[in-house]
């Protein structure tokens, strides 16, 4: 992983974390945006978890804040991390329910894109959607898995999480919508992720797995899940065997240009 320019704010004893009044600016211009850009377009799941966790829009939350909603819906609490950490860490994470959550917000002048995941992209894009039980439950079970599987496996795994918990979209009765935090939290990608520009295919585990992405641009293809509650089944699944399928059937070529050195 690449380094950051973004340290972690650290907790005071009491657990309280003090940001100053441009970081508390910087986040009530991205919650006050996003919320709009998001009617009629993210699920109705996620809608609900945001007014469960009745985020703030004058200031960041503090993480247990937090903590006492996913606590009473799912189990779940957020965990502060530094601005990266090692898959090892992540899986550990999430094998004990605690959602890694980097405790600094982007700076105005990245105020539209960050490659690392802030504060903003965790707590409004990812913790809406850990009061869904079902969501919960899939993103537990991928801990776990991901805590016993090797590392050419944990590559394969973790291009599952990307075109689900990060880059998903879900059918609805409404029609399609947003359920990945990556979209989610991004005005850019959540209008152009669900237009024509983009490819649109129906979710298939073993598909995303062989999936190539890039973390730096607009996904060329987004899979679409039936339900929200598909991934509840997929935990259910042989999600290794599928993994080793993926590993023996190989990778898919790539539907976007390789970087430039």
């Amino acid at each position: 992983m690449k380094g950051t320019q973004y340290v972690a704010r650290q907790p005071d004893e009491s657990g309280f974390i003090h940001y100053s009044d441009s970081e508390h600016q910087v986040w009530n211009t991205l919650i006050t945006r996003q919320m709009k850009v998001l009617e009629g377009r993210a699920c109705q799941e996620y809608f609900d978890g945001i007014e469960q966790l009745r985020l703030p829009h004058e200031r960041i939350p503090q993480l247990g804040e937090i903590n006492q909603v996913l606590g009473a819906s799912t189990g779940w609490s957020v965990a502060q991390v530094p601005a990266l950490i090692p898959f090892q860490t992540f899986f550990e994470l999430l094998a004990s329910k605690r959602f890694p959550v980097a405790t600094f917000i982007r700076t105005p002048e990245e105020l539209d894109y960050l490659q690392e995941p802030d504060i903003f992209h965790e707590i409004f894009g990812h913790c809406p959607l850990l009061t869904n039980p079902w969501f919960a439950e899939f993103t537990h079970t991928y801990g776990k898995l991901g805590l016993a599987a090797s590392k050419e496996q944990r590559v394969y795994l973790a291009r599952l999480y990307w075109m689900t918990i990060e880059f998903g979209l879900v059918d609805t009765p409404a029609g399609r919508r947003i359920y990945g935090g990556g979209i989610l939290s991004s005005p850019k990608e959540t209008v152009y992720s669900l237009s024509g520009a983009p490819e649109h295919q129906t979710f298939d585990p073993l598909e995303a797995m062989r999936t190539p992405y890039r973390i730096d641009i607009l996904q060329p293809l987004y899979f679409v899940l039936p339900d929200l509650k598909r991934l509840f089944q997929l935990a259910q699944e042989d999600i290794m065997g599928l993994v080793q399928q993926a590993m023996t059937l190989g990778l898919h070529a790539p539907k976007f240009p390789p970087k430039a050195a």
